[in-house]
This record gives structure tokens, sequence and C-alpha cells, in this order.
């Protein structure tokens, strides 16, 4: 009897102790919380874009990093309601991004390629390639897919639309 009453005792005792640890920390969440948050929660501004002049340059050789380029252009263009006479995107492609838009690689990239595409369709979205940076991987224009315009420096190109007043986005 003597030993049922210890082992109940000890279990008793545990159950206890394990219930009082595991209210422990729901006791001081509040003040964690606080510590987490030392300077409250963000503020929301509310504010309406007006149509900009925007050039990208994009030199990315990763795809997923091209379709959130291509998705940020996207949403910067939606934010700004562009109009054909207040606003536009020009995409200046260059180094490892050149390989994307060559037709011969269309199959690997339809899906960011279709993406590309249907950012220039009915809109002030445009993209531009340099023609020299093509020509180092063996491209000539008509080995690029027909949505794209050729320049002859990209550089040279982004700092000419850079004096039109468009702002510089990487």
């Amino acid at each position: 009897m003597f030993y049922k009453l210890n082992i109940m005792k000890t279990v008793i005792i545990f159950l206890l102790t394990i219930g009082f640890t595991i209210n422990i920390p729901s006791a001081f969440a509040d003040d964690a919380q606080k510590n987490l948050e030392p300077w409250g929660s963000a503020s929301v501004l509310n504010i309406v874009y007006k149509p900009q002049k925007v050039v990208f340059n994009v030199t990315t050789g990763d795809k997923a990093e091209l379709k959130h380029i291509l998705s940020r252009i996207a949403y910067l263009y939606k934010m700004e309601g562009s109009s054909p006479m207040e606003g536009s995107i020009i995409v200046v492609l260059h180094g490892q991004a050149i390989p994307f838009f060559a037709i011969q690689n269309f199959l690997e990239n339809e899906a960011v390629m279709q993406q590309a595409h249907s950012l220039t369709v009915g809109t002030t979205i445009e993209f531009r390639m340099c023609r020299a940076a093509a020509k180092s991987f063996g491209y000539k224009p008509k080995d690029i897919d027909g949505f794209v315009s050729m320049v002859p420096m990209a550089d040279a190109e982004i700092v000419r639309l850079e004096h039109q007043g468009y702002a510089y986005m990487q």
C-alpha cells in the first residue's frame, strides 16, 4: 500500500509540474509579444500613383528571378494605371538575360516568355535588347523573339532614357 501511495504521489507531482510548466509561457505571452513589437505595427499610407516613365535594367540569367522582375513590372504598371500619353515602362535586356529571349530557347522558357510577351499587349511596356551583347552570345536580330526591339548598346540606351526623364529600376 505504501508503495502505491508513493507512485500516486509521484504521478500527481509530475502532472502538476507539467501543468505548471505548460502554463508558464502563456502567462508571459503578452510581455513577450510586447518585447517583439517595441514600435507597434506598420501604418498604411494610401498613395495613388500617377503614370511615370521607368526603365528597368534586366541582366539576370536566373529564370525565377526574371519571373519575379516581370511580376514587379506588371504590378508597377497596374499601380500606376499607365496611359500612353503619361507614362511608359521600358525593359532593357542585356547580360545573362539575353538567352531567355532567343527563339531557339523558346520551348525551355515558354512560360516566362509568355509572361514577358503578355506585358507588351495593350500596354506601354516595351522590351529592348542590347544588340552588342546579343552578338557576343552569337545572336542576330532574327534570332530574338519578335516582341523585342534591338538597340545598339544597353548602357547607352539606359543613359539616353534617363536623360529623357525615365526613372532607373533594377
